[in-house]
């Protein structure tokens, strides 16, 4: 759940014979397996190509043309005399300027276009499916929201751990979601299936949430926690993953924006009956700074939303200490609440399904 970065420009001069200087310019071998023979940089900096480099930085070509335009490998011309023969070096050196400035001007094109290659080289779609896996898991909190406004957001803790990978690839996470004082208790628990849009789906990334199926979910209680010799193992995790309750479709953000992937569930959300409900709907994003936003909210027939937090998203994140141990205003307030309240209100205030 890029743009490339702009490419450096080449320069080139002209050194006092009139041919194309180097020395400025170096390519190595690239990543994707262009041949480096074509151009290999020398101590000086200068090309040498073949075995015509030579210590100076230049091309010696070591070979001329004769007056009748045969080329002599010797450099030296075969006219009819001395005079032929001065002519015909004379020819070479004009010659060797031209293939010097050619091979250097094929050098660079060939060059820019493996270097422009490899810098606008795009993120794949399996890229961004990894960097939203590893963005959602992790230990979160809404400690710090929950202090500013604790009529309205309850101290959560999220916590999500890899657990599998599907048939087709995708990143399989768990996830629990319960009260900052009672981490072990955990009042949601969910597998969340993480892999690259369709094709021809305008999105990069989908997070579908799946339900732990109900014979195994004391099983999955704690299941980050615990050491992986004492977890349900990857193909139990398959077999537990139950019903699926919805699906975020999420896009890479443009540059320049806080958030690293936003998106949401499709307009008319998906079939949901808790307390009333016909449908909810799920907003997600995932920021930069480690923090994720979720914001769920479910509606009747008539429209009507019947729960969820309707102020804005919550907002969770990673771990601190402070945030593990939780704001002193939080404890206070949720002392007016009996503990069936209190779980009542957060099972609707935020889940991602």
């Amino acid at each position: 759940m890029e743009p490339s970065p702009p490419s450096t420009p080449m320069h080139k001069s002209r050194s006092s014979s009139g041919s194309f200087d180097a020395g400025s310019i170096g390519f190595r071998d690239m990543e994707d397996g262009s041949p480096g023979g074509a151009g290999v940089s020398g101590a000086d900096g200068g090309f040498g190509v073949g075995e015509g480099h030579v210590a100076g930085g230049s091309f010696d070509v070591n070979g001329s043309f004769n007056e009748n335009g045969s080329y002599n490998a010797s450099g030296r011309g075969s006219g009819g005399g001395g005079g032929g023969g001065g002519g015909g070096g004379g020819g070479g050196g004009r010659g060797g300027r031209m293939v010097r400035g050619l091979v250097i001007k094929a050098a660079c094109v060939i060059g820019g276009a493996f270097l422009l290659r490899k810098l606008t080289k795009s993120t794949t779609r399996w890229d961004h499916a990894r960097a939203v896996a590893q963005s959602l898991s992790g230990e979160k909190f809404s400690t710090e929201q929950a202090a500013r406004d604790p009529m309205t957001y309850f101290n959560i803790r999220l916590l999500a751990c890899p657990a599998t990978v599907s048939a087709d690839g995708g990143k399989v996470l768990y996830f629990e979601q319960a009260f900052w004082r009672t981490p072990e208790r955990p009042y949601r628990q969910r597998f969340y299936g993480v892999k690259p849009c369709p094709k021809e789906m305008k999105c990069d990334v989908e997070v579908s949430s799946y339900a732990v199926r109900d014979t195994s979910i004391e099983e999955y209680r704690n299941y980050c926690d615990r050491p992986k010799d004492q977890r349900p193992q990857p193909d139990e995790v398959l077999k537990d993953m139950a019903e699926h309750l919805n699906t975020v479709y999420l896009s890479a953000c443009e540059r320049g924006r806080r958030c690293l992937y936003e998106g949401s569930t499709p307009p008319g959300g998906f079939p949901n009956s808790w307390n009333g409900a016909t449908r909810c709907t799920s907003e997600l994003s995932i920021l930069k700074n480690g923090e994720v936003h979720c914001w769920d909210r479910a509606y009747d027939d008539d429209g009507n939303q019947v729960w969820g937090v309707r102020q804005g998203p919550y907002e969770f994140k990673p771990a601190t200490i402070s945030s593990s141990t939780g704001s002193r205003m939080q404890p206070d307030f949720l002392t007016s609440f009996n503990s069936k309240k209190i779980e009542d209100t957060a099972s609707a205030t935020s889940s991602m399904d």
